[in-house]
């Protein structure tokens, strides 16, 4: 069944031609919603559609066929457009849906097996997908048909985020609950930054130094040049190194490691954990213009819920 549903994916790619970008020039035309709709089994595949095209930028939602008839047709606007899912292409409870879109001028793209069908002679742009067995032994129960039905919306979905440049900020606006939100976090939204900086001259002393790490609670502090850029950084680990009666007479520059990592303050929360596991550190100075503006501690990430 799985190949047969994966043939199916194979053939409606190689049978997509112009109509794909006819369809995408009305969807990212209209200045209202992309409403979706369907019924039974085309009806949850429309709903999936029309969530993942509100998740990606493209204002939409569903509208259930029946209820559409007894007055939620007053919830598609003229300056929407309908995406319609049927199989047959001949679903009846979607009739006065259709009728209503065309008298008033509303777009109307069909996704159907039914080439002759009323859908499909109907609409403004017929999608028909290919003649693929359903993956059902008796090919009746809708299997084949509705993942190629979901694999066409959500290419439609995606199509129309890349038109539209839908950023990785766009996603996270969309989706601040869960791991997706949360790994698209920036290192701007984490980081400590202002009087929590914990950032020392080159030329001051040890025991400045140490006070520092002390107070600022990160493990570590930042060395600056006379410019008030990063030179170096002196962790916990530097000061072990150092251990002696002499350690707090030396200078910050002295003990400092140059060079340190550090990470830019519009990277990704995911991209900073990532750097901190793979240099073996738990902090980073943020960077901007070749001077700290922020310092982000790995337990900020956890926080955060990045992983």
């Amino acid at each position: 069944m799985l190949k047969l549903e994966a043939d199916g994916i194979i053939a409606l790619s190689n049978a997509l031609d112009d109509r794909l970008t006819a369809a995408l020039d009305i969807l990212a035309g209209i200045t209202g919603r992309v409403i979706v709709t369907g019924m039974g089994k085309s009806g949850h595949v429309a709903r999936k559609i029309a969530a993942t095209l509100a998740s990606t930028g493209t204002p939409a939602h569903f509208v259930h066929p029946g209820e559409a008839s007894h007055g939620d047709l007053g919830m598609i606007a003229r300056d929407d457009a309908v995406i319609a899912l049927s199989n047959s292409g001949n679903t009846r409870e979607l009739y006065d849906l259709f009728e209503y879109t065309r008298r008033f001028s509303i777009p109307l793209i069909a996704i159907t097996s039914g080439a002759d069908s009323t859908m499909s002679d109907v609409a403004d742009i017929a999608f028909i997908l290919p003649p693929v067995p359903e993956g059902c032994p008796m090919g009746l129960a809708p299997t084949t048909s509705t993942t190629m039905a979901l694999a066409l919306g959500d290419a439609i979905a995606v199509a129309l985020l890349e038109r539209q440049g839908f950023s990785t900020t766009d996603f996270r606006v969309l989706h601040p609950g869960g791991q997706i939100g949360s790994s698209l976090q920036r290192v701007s939204d984490l980081m400590h930054s202002g009087e929590n900086l914990p950032v020392i001259a080159g030329d001051a002393r040890m025991s400045d130094a140490v006070l520092s790490m002390t107070a600022k609670h990160f493990g570590c502090v930042g060395v600056l040049d006379e410019n008030g850029s990063l030179q170096g950084v002196i962790t916990d680990g530097d000061l072990r190194r150092h251990m002696s009666d002499a350690l707090l007479g030396k200078t910050a520059r002295e003990v400092m490691t140059s060079n340190p990592a550090t990470i830019r303050p519009a990277a990704l929360g995911a991209e900073a954990l990532s750097l901190m596991n793979e240099r073996s550190i738990t902090s980073l100075f943020v960077m901007e213009d070749g001077r700290p503006v922020g310092i982000l501690h790995i337990h900020d990430c956890l926080r955060a819920g990045i992983r």
